[in-house]
C-alpha cells in the first residue's frame, strides 16, 4: 500500500467516526430543533387567497363549492431579519386547543401542522399563540374590493399596497406584501407584519425583496371565487 493510500484510509476512518460521534451527541431527528422559542425579530401574519390556492387543490374544506372565500389565514409565522424559525419544540397541541382554535383555519388540518411548525418558534403556549393569530388577523382591514370579488380583478403591485393603506391608516410602509406565483402572474398570498407586541411594522428587507421579485410583472390578478 502506498503512503498516499495509507493516508486516505486513515482521513476516511476519521471522518467515519467524528460522524458517527455527532449523530450520537445530536440525539435522535425528531427532538432535534432549528430554531429556540421566543428567539425571534416579529411576527408575519400570513393570509392566502383562497382562491387561487383552490385553483390548484381540491380540499374539501377550504375548497368547498359555494363558499368563495377570499383571505384566509395560513398562519401567524415568527421571523427573523433573513429567513425563520421553525420545529422549536416538540411540545404537543392538546385536543381542547386544538378543537377550540380549529375554526380559525380554513381546513382543520392546517392547524396542527401550524403550531408545530411555527407555533412552537413563538415561546407563546398554545392557546395564547391562537389567541394572537385571531387578534392580528382581525385586526388588518381588508380593503373592500379584495374581500370577495365575484369577478377576476387586475391590479398593480403598488395600487393593491395602497389599497391596503388606505384601509388601515396606521400601517407604516412594507407593513403589508403580496407574493405571487406563475411568474408574477396571480396573487397567492399576503403577509402583514408585526412586533412580538402586536403593533404594525415594516417587514424585513429580505421579505420586502422577495415579495417584489415574485410579483414582478406590471400587474397580477386576484382570481375569483367560485
Amino acid at each position: 500500500m502506498t503512503r498516499w493510500t495509507s493516508n486516505k484510509t486513515a482521513l476516511a476512518a476519521l471522518l467515519l467516526a467524528l460522524t458517527c460521534a455527532g449523530a450520537q451527541a445530536g440525539g435522535p431527528r425528531h427532538q432535534r430543533s432549528e430554531g429556540e422559542p421566543g428567539r425571534f425579530d416579529y411576527y408575519a401574519v400570513a393570509l392566502s387567497w383562497s382562491p387561487a390556492f383552490c385553483a390548484t387543490h381540491d380540499d374539501p374544506n377550504q375548497c368547498a363549492p359555494g363558499r368563495q372565500a377570499g383571505f384566509v389565514l395560513h398562519g401567524l409565522w415568527p421571523q427573523y431579519q433573513r429567513g425563520y424559525p421553525q420545529s422549536c419544540s416538540t411540545e404537543p397541541l392538546s385536543s381542547a386547543d386544538r378543537a377550540r382554535y380549529a375554526p380559525l383555519y380554513p381546513s382543520p388540518k392546517l392547524i396542527g401542522h401550524e403550531w408545530q411548525k411555527h407555533g412552537t418558534c413563538s415561546g407563546l403556549a398554545p392557546a395564547a399563540y391562537f389567541a394572537l393569530s385571531a387578534r392580528l388577523r382581525q385586526q388588518l382591514r381588508i380593503p373592500a374590493p379584495f374581500e370577495k370579488p365575484a369577478q377576476p380583478l387586475r391590479t398593480t403591485y403598488a395600487d393593491f399596497v395602497g389599497a391596503f393603506r388606505a384601509a388601515n391608516p396606521r400601517l407604516p410602509e412594507h407593513a403589508v406584501l403580496p407574493f405571487c406565483g406563475a411568474g408574477g402572474r396571480f396573487l397567492n398570498e399576503i403577509h402583514a407584519c408585526y412586533d412580538k407586541g402586536g403593533a404594525s411594522m415594516a417587514c424585513g428587507e429580505a421579505e420586502i425583496r422577495r415579495s417584489r421579485n415574485t410579483c414582478r410583472q406590471d400587474s397580477f390578478l386576484l382570481q375569483s371565487g367560485r
